[in-house]
């Protein structure tokens, strides 16, 4: 057994000391239906060598963003991440911290929370954040928890615009707690606000919106904000928070509740995970929030310190008073985020929006040139749009042929909506050169 001492006479040792005679005494009180009594069929052991090339062959079998052009995008994106970053999240005090329940020795893990919710009550313009959240889908879901709990509605109205998966997060948090949640259609990519108007009502707790939304479009939030509140629901926005250096911040349409997933911010593509939620509100909610909040205050000797002032979870001493199971502050990719943000500034996040939305309206220009390709919506977008194809040919054949020019090309939307069986997804960051475009192009056109 590889979890025992590696000799016979080691084993028995062991056993003789916790009170057995033999292995299947250690295991007795499991049933024997429920033990495994075939072959394993476990491979020849390897040394660290051979185990180290193994995995190297292994790992050589992914395609990466690093030999593929990448246009993915639909939550997760190929943002540059100044070295820096990792240089700094690396240093041992930050890599090994984690909870900082005592304040007195961890005023480094505090300062860096503090500074990561200033921020981003900055890009959002709302009064409070968080940094407890694990991503983007959590974030959302947590806030319509808060907003039921808030409003002591159960009723929520989710546009079909949000990114799909969010929306399966939201009802998988929802389950076995009857809460009502009604999915609004969408009209040229945005929200359909006639039918919003029709299923909207004073039972509802809150409207949730993504902005900018899952095809990229732009959601007209100010009407969509006024509605919300004419019946006294909560508005909860998602959005990117590399577009807030250049849209209008929530906090000025009347958002409540500010989600967004952080990844964007100096954190990479992970294989999808761990991630960031970003979550802000007005301090009217700030008790309602869930997680810890970090607060700056002085010492007796007049000394700035930092300490938990709200730590609204289940695993401190007024646990009947939690407001979420939420059990991390995701504090290295916060940390990640802070100093991306420190880095890039009032100036540098700007012109990183500018590129990426510049950028992305050259690229959909080239491929609406295309016989056979065009935008399926004609809104206004930030730096993901929608292609559709009229070819004949299937979205993942044409997907897969581009991959074997090393193209990332985008996500195909047949598995999100049968309205989008013949689109997919088309993300641009600040990264990808004219060059890439022009080889996504031309490469589109060889096609046919």
């Amino acid at each position: 057994m590889g979890f025992l001492p590696n000799t016979n006479a080691d084993q028995q040792e062991m056993l003789k000391k916790i009170g057995v005679s033999s292995f299947t005494d250690l295991i007795g009180n499991i049933p024997s239906e429920l033990l495994f009594k075939g072959d394993l069929k476990l491979p020849a052991q390897l040394s660290e060598l051979e185990v180290s090339q193994h995995l190297t062959n292994l790992a050589l079998k992914n395609e990466n963003c690093e030999d593929n052009i990448c246009f993915l995008g639909g939550g997760a994106y190929d943002h540059f991440i100044p070295a820096v970053v990792k240089h700094i999240i690396s240093r041992s005090e930050f890599y090994t911290a984690y909870t900082p329940y005592q304040p007195e020795v961890s005023q480094g893990t505090l300062q860096a929370i503090y500074e990561f919710q200033t921020m981003i009550c900055e890009l959002s313009g709302m009064d409070v954040a968080n940094a407890s959240v694990y991503d983007g889908g959590s974030a959302l879901a947590e806030a319509v928890l808060l907003a039921c709990g808030y409003t002591k509605r159960n009723e929520i109205i989710i546009s079909s615009t949000v990114n799909p998966n969010y929306i399966s997060v939201i009802k998988t948090y929802c389950h076995g707690r009857e809460i009502n949640i009604k999915i609004i259609d969408w009209e040229n990519g945005i929200t359909d606000l006639d039918k919003l108007e029709k299923h909207i009502s004073d039972k509802t707790a809150a409207v949730v919106i993504q902005h900018p939304n899952f095809f990229g479009c732009l959601e007209e939030m100010e009407h969509l904000s006024q509605l919300t509140h004419n019946y006294g629901a909560l508005f909860i926005t998602s959005n990117d928070p590399i577009s807030l250096a250049i849209l209008e911040p929530p906090g000025e349409y009347g958002a409540d509740i500010v989600t967004g997933e952080g990844q964007s911010l100096g954190n990479p593509l992970n294989f999808g995970g761990p991630y960031l939620g970003l979550f802000a509100a007005k301090k009217e909610l700030i008790r309602f929030m869930p997680g810890r909040i970090v607060g700056q205050t002085e010492d007796k000797n007049g000394k700035t310190g930092y300490v938990l002032t709200l730590q609204t979870r289940e695993q401190h001493i007024r646990r009947d008073k939690a407001t979420s199971n939420i059990c991390t502050n995701q504090g290295l990719n916060a940390l990640a985020a802070t100093v991306y943000l420190s880095l890039m500034g009032k100036a540098g996040l700007p012109k990183i929006a500018e590129l990426c939305l510049q950028k992305s309206h050259y690229l959909s220009q080239q491929i609406s040139e295309i016989s056979g390709f065009h935008l399926k919506f004609h809104r206004p977008f930030f730096k993901e749009f929608v292609v559709e194809i009229n070819s004949g040919e299937s979205v993942e054949d044409i997907l897969k042929q581009l991959l074997k020019k090393k193209i990332f090309a985008g996500i195909a939307l047949r598995s999100f909506s049968e309205k989008l069986e013949n689109c997919f997804l088309c993300s641009v960051t600040e990264k990808r050169t004219k060059n890439d475009m022009d080889y996504f192009v031309t490469a589109l056109r060889e096609l046919y």
